[in-house]
Formats: C-alpha cells, sequence, structure tokens
C-alpha cells in the first residue's frame, strides 16, 4: 500500500510542518517545544532560561493569592471570589510541568507525524491525512482563541475596574487584580506596586493560558492524525478485499501484511497519546468542574448585584473553558469510534469471498479492533461525551450547593 508511487507529493516536510506548526507557535514561546537530535546548544539554553522565567512569573502570582486566601481576615464570600483564578493559575502551571516532564513522549509523536508523511505517498491518501490535519488546526486555533480571548477578557475588565483605598487622611484609586494579593506581602495600593503586579498577572496568565492551549492543539492534532491514518487504513481495507476478490488470488501476505503492520503503528501512536495526556486529563477534569462551579456561583453574584460589566467577562471565561473539556471529551470519543471503526468495516466488507486462507488473515484486524482503545483521565475515567455531561451536572450539582449556603 505505502510503495505505490501514484503521485507522490514533492512537499510532503511542508505538510508535516503544516500538521504540527500551530503546536510549535504555541510551545516555543513557553520553551515547551521538545528538544530533537537537531536543536543546538543555543536553543537549549533559550528554552531552559524560558521555563525559569515562566516559574518564577507563575509564581510571583500564586504565592500572594494562595497567602491571601490562607491569612487575610475576610468572609467566605470574599475568599470564594479568588479561588476561582487561584485554580486556573495552579492547573495552568501543572499543565506546564508535565509539559515538560513528557517532553520525550510528545517529542515521539511529533516525529511519528512526521514519519507517517513521509511514508504514505499515494495522492489519495494524502487527501485524507491533510483534511483530518486541517480538522485538528482548526480546532487548536479555536482552543487558542476561546482560552486566551475568554482570560485576557476578564483580566482586562478586571484591570479596568477602580477601587477606592483610604489610607490614613489620603484616598486613593487603584487598579483592582485578576487574582487578589495579600497586602502584607506586596502592598498593591501604592503606585508603581499596583501597576507592576498587575503587568506580572498579564504576562503570568498569558503563560498558564498558552500551557492549557498547548495541551489542548496536542490533543487535537495528535488525534486527528491518528483519525486520518485510520481513514487510510478503511481504504487500505476495502481496497484489499476488492482486489483479492476481483483476481481470485491465493494469499497476498505482502499486502495483508502492510495493512496489520500500519494498524499496529496506528494503535501505538494512540498508546502514547494516552501516555501524554492522561494526568492532563484528569487535572483539566478536575479544573473544568471546580471552573464551571464558581464561574456560575459569580455570575450569580454579579447578577444579583447588577454587575454587567463583571457578569459579562465571567460569561465569556465560562464559555471557553465549557468549550474546550469538550474538545478533549470529543477527542477521546472520537477516536474510540474510529479504532473501532476499522473492525467493523472488515466485516461488513465481502470478506466471505474472498479465499480461505485471505479470509483468516481478516480475523486478526477485527480481534485487535475488539479491544476498547481509550483516552483516560488518570486512567480511571474514559474521555467521552458522556463524561462531558457528567461535568457539567456534577458542576452545577455543586453550583446549587453554594448558592443554598449563600
Amino acid at each position: 500500500m505505502t510503495n505505490e508511487p501514484a503521485s507522490i507529493l514533492a512537499d510532503r516536510g511542508d505538510l508535516s510542518d503544516y500538521s504540527l506548526q500551530l503546536n510549535r507557535w504555541y510551545l516555543k514561546p513557553i520553551g515547551a517545544w521538545p528538544p530533537s537530535s537537531a536543536t543546538t546548544r543555543l536553543q537549549r539554553i533559550v528554552s531552559i532560561i524560558l521555563n525559569v522565567l515562566c516559574y518564577c512569573s507563575i509564581s510571583f502570582t500564586m504565592i500572594p493569592c494562595l497567602l491571601h486566601v490562607m491569612l487575610e481576615n475576610e468572609d467566605i464570600q470574599k475568599k470564594l471570589k479568588v479561588v476561582g483564578p487561584l485554580s486556573h493559575w495552579f492547573v495552568g502551571a501543572m499543565n506546564y510541568t508535565t509539559l515538560l516532564l513528557r517532553s520525550k513522549e510528545i517529542r515521539y509523536c511529533v516525529e511519528h507525524i512526521e514519519m507517517d508523511w513521509r511514508i504514505i505517498t499515494r495522492a489519495k491518501d494524502q487527501s485524507v491525512m491533510v483534511k483530518n490535519a486541517k480538522f485538528g488546526r482548526y480546532v487548536a486555533a479555536f482552543c487558542a482563541g476561546f482560552m486566551q480571548g475568554g482570560v485576557l477578557c476578564y483580566c482586562v475588565v478586571i484591570a479596568f475596574s477602580t477601587e477606592i483605598v483610604n489610607i490614613g487622611n489620603e484616598t486613593r484609586i487603584v487598579h483592582m487584580l485578576p487574582c487578589a494579593v495579600y497586602k502584607k506581602l506586596l502592598n498593591v495600593n501604592t503606585s508603581p506596586m499596583n501597576e507592576i503586579v498587575l503587568a506580572s498577572q498579564f504576562l503570568s496568565g498569558f503563560i498558564v493560558n498558552s500551557s492549557a492551549v498547548a495541551v489542548f492543539s496536542l490533543a487535537a492534532v495528535f488525534a486527528a492524525h491518528a483519525c486520518g491514518q485510520l481513514d487510510v487504513l478503511v481504504t487500505w481495507v476495502t481496497e484489499y478485499v476488492n482486489e483479492s476478490r476481483e483476481r481470485n488470488k491465493g494469499p497476498n501476505y505482502s499486502g495483508i501484511g502492510v495493512i496489520v503492520e500500519h494498524h499496529l503503528r496506528v494503535l501505538r501512536f494512540i498508546s502514547r497519546i494516552e501516555d501524554v495526556m492522561h494526568r492532563i486529563c484528569f487535572l483539566e477534569l478536575f479544573r473544568s468542574t471546580l471552573d464551571i462551579c464558581m464561574l456560575g456561583y459569580y455570575i450569580l453574584t454579579e447578577w444579583s448585584d447588577r454587575n454587567f460589566q463583571g457578569m459579562t467577562a465571567y460569561f465569556v471565561v465560562l464559555i471557553s473553558i465549557i468549550f474546550n473539556i469538550f474538545i478533549v471529551c470529543y477527542i477521546g470519543e472520537a477516536l474510540t469510534e474510529q479504532c473501532e471503526k476499522i473492525g467493523n468495516v472488515v466485516y461488513m466488507t465481502d470478506w466471505y469471498h474472498l479465499p480461505y486462507k485471505n479470509g483468516l488473515d481478516m480475523i486478526m484486524i477485527i480481534a485487535r479492533s475488539s479491544v476498547v482503545t481509550k483516552i483516560t483521565a488518570g486512567k480511571l475515567i474514559h474521555m467521552s461525551l458522556y463524561t462531558f455531561g457528567g461535568v457539567i451536572k456534577t458542576s452545577f450539582a455543586y453550583l446549587n450547593l453554594l448558592r443554598r449556603a449563600k
């Protein structure tokens, strides 16, 4: 199948770059793009410097916010206002750490995709791969737009809001902060400290959002590529059965060997995606459940206070969170269905018209496809649309408890 030079595209390297381009754009600014053997020493040093700067920026936001929650003498309602942003920064930092720790697995997936673009040579097969690569890019772009746009909108709305503070006989107007700060550590009621902390929170917000965007875009692009390979495999199976039937050949071990080998190659790729994603998916399920609950609570609070500006900002963030967790759950379901589809396609072909040994060869594919392939959260929860529904229901159940407790 892969040896047929029917119409070899000259820009195969460009196509693999096209598939992975957005991932590179999202990961390089935060120093999380996995190094390869071709990475220079200077590039590695720059990545390390970026890693240190990113962690320092995130810590500069998280530590004062955590101290505010623990030490500031406030009522529970005001502290709940801080929990949502703090959880977003915390999970973003964990995602960033996971991206760095799993760089070898990510590099393997990247090289696997590049190799697939080299070994698939037929124009018909490559057009299927391009179609799926476009879908992966669209999803990655939408994830970036929703996440960065939603949180940036929230930060801008909060930053343009001001509050009046009284210090002795002096009255000052200061900008509000997206993340609250323990004022005994950083006196944000003075200038320029208020502006410095505000700018640092914008920067750290960009970093944690970029880590979340990187996670979702990697999942989308890797899953789209795997689905494209499975679509190509469906074409090969159909062609193999039709050719064997029409020519009434004996066992074509070369043809069935290529199909089985490529099927196992795709399944190995999906298992690597699972290795990269299962910890991240667990964190995202936790974050999404908490964030949807807290954002719903904030929206109800702002509605009762008739603060429509703040309510709009929270609503935009809520939509971005729901969209991104839906994408991850949809990807998990799509991969599972696509893997099962291979066995169904083999069974639905006219395999019963094949010579006896050829028909037996197809059993291997059916048997392997009967094993459920899943993307999980922490090796515990299958990422699917059913899981997405469970996240929404759980979030609103906790929201109802918060509303009653208020």
